[in-house]
């Protein structure tokens, strides 16, 4: 299985951006609106970055909890990891496992593709091992005598 496949089960393809210098309770607004955990910092339609629920907490953490005059382009990743739709759902597992990421930005030959996040591979890993378990359930009944 492949990032492409993952991108093709999830729910919505629809990429949520967000401007470098809007403020993070805008970021924090559309994510709860949302109810998505990232976003990707757009500028001039390129991307510039990718922030996260962790990225904001981090911020909390470093000002006391206190984000009323902090940009998006203060808290972002600003060289996130990224994988390709052709990379295996193993490898797109084993970097968000590594890294102890939630999301992998998926770009297509410097084209932003998508997001993906972990739920996002597992719900793509348990359909296809229930696929491949009904599978092989079908063909045990059917063995011959």
């Amino acid at each position: 299985m492949f990032v492409r496949d993952v991108l093709s089960v999830k729910a919505g393809s629809e990429i949520y951006a967000i401007e470098p210098e809007a403020p993070v309770s805008e970021a924090v607004k559309r994510m709860v609106e949302k109810d998505i955990g990232s976003l990707v910092v757009m500028h001039n339609g390129k991307m510039v970055g990718f922030i996260t629920e962790r990225d904001i907490l981090r911020g909390m953490h470093a000002r006391g909890c206190s984000l009323a005059d902090v940009r998006v382009s203060e808290l972002m990743e600003k060289e996130p990891l990224l994988c390709s739709p052709d990379d295996s759902v193993d490898y797109a597992r084993d970097v968000l496992t590594k890294s102890r990421l939630s999301h992998l930005v998926v770009m297509d030959n410097n084209q932003l593709v998508g997001v993906i996040s972990f739920h996002d591979v597992a719900k793509a890993c348990l359909k296809q091992a229930n696929f491949e378990n009904s599978l092989l359930k079908r063909y045990i009944r059917n063995w011959p005598e």
